[in-house]
């Protein structure tokens, strides 16, 4: 708290000795920020970091929507630095030659419903958003988005509504076809039994036994190739955008009743293996110089 108060006399001190060639420059002016970064923990805590240029004068920092605590401001060797609070809103730092992070602790933000966390985010600066290891999906605004091996995402002038779940039960269903082994991973709070794959009908089924819960089914290319069109109790229902990494597609939906979902595909093993389209262009591609040869004589 005192280093807080010193800071505010000492932004008034450097009012009081502005040039009045500067006079036009006020204290309430916006950092240059470099980035924002927020770091969100397994149990939805959330760390963030405003990193700032170097400023000349006092500036005024946003702090990001929310109940923020253990403010404070450093320089990038970790030196504390003097500042002082603008109310819940913001942060006004002190001059600077090198470039300053502020950095607190967000309460209040994220809401968890049903296995779901959700924040609706907006800060219109460009913000970092790193998940923990155990969250490989997200969705933004709707969106799917598979983060693989990254463990997040940047938004530019963000405003998004951010969803994602951490731990959710998983089915690993075993499908065998002509002693050849596949396994379909499903994700879901929603409640899943009764898996079925259907190899005449290209056909995925189970059921889900509560309404309005993501379901994400990860399906071999090799066993059932999209595109995909899903019903649930005989009637098609919306499909989140599909995610294809080259091996596996991410068939992912929210049905708003329980009952029988199925998956269909265009294609089934062993139909049509998932190498047959590259043997066929690579069978066309030593057949077409030939057939132009004998079409010259």
């Amino acid at each position: 708290m005192t280093r807080k108060v010193f800071g505010f006399f000492l932004v008034l001190l450097c009012l009081s000795v502005i040039p009045p060639a500067y006079s036009q420059v006020s204290v309430g002016e916006y950092a240059v920020q470099r980035y924002v970064e927020v770091v969100i923990g397994l149990e939805g805590e959330i760390h963030v970091k405003h990193i700032l240029a170097s400023t000349g004068i006092p500036k005024q920092v946003e702090l990001i929507s929310g109940t923020a605590s253990n403010v404070k401001v450093s320089n990038v060797d970790g030196q504390e630095q003097l500042f002082s609070m603008l109310g819940d809103y913001g942060v006004l730092v002190m001059p600077s030659n090198e470039e300053l992070v502020v950095e607190y602790d967000l309460d209040d933000v994220l809401v968890q419903k049903d296995g779901l966390w959700t924040w609706d985010f907006r800060y219109l600066q460009t913000t970092s958003f790193i998940f923990p290891n155990e969250v490989d999906l997200i969705f933004s605004n709707g969106k799917p988005v598979y983060l693989a091996d990254k463990k997040g995402i940047a938004c530019h002038g963000c405003q998004m509504i951010l969803e994602y779940s951490i731990d959710e039960p998983t089915n690993l269903e075993n499908v065998t076809w002509e002693d050849k082994e596949f396994h379909v991973e499903m994700r879901s709070h929603a409640g899943l039994e009764n898996f079925v794959f259907d190899q005449p009908s290209k056909r995925i089924t189970f059921d889900v036994n509560q309404e309005n819960r993501i379901v994400t089914t990860i399906i071999p290319l090799e066993l059932l190739w999209g595109p995909y069109e899903v019903f649930l109790e005989d009637e098609k229902i919306f499909v989140y955008d599909h995610i294809n990494n080259g091996t596996h597609s991410w068939v992912i939906m929210k049905p708003d009743i329980s009952g029988e979902v199925s998956i269909i595909g265009t294609t089934v093993v062993p139909e049509f293996p998932i190498i047959a389209p590259l043997a066929i262009g690579f069978v066309m591609m030593i057949i077409l110089p030939i057939i132009r040869k004998v079409n010259l004589h």
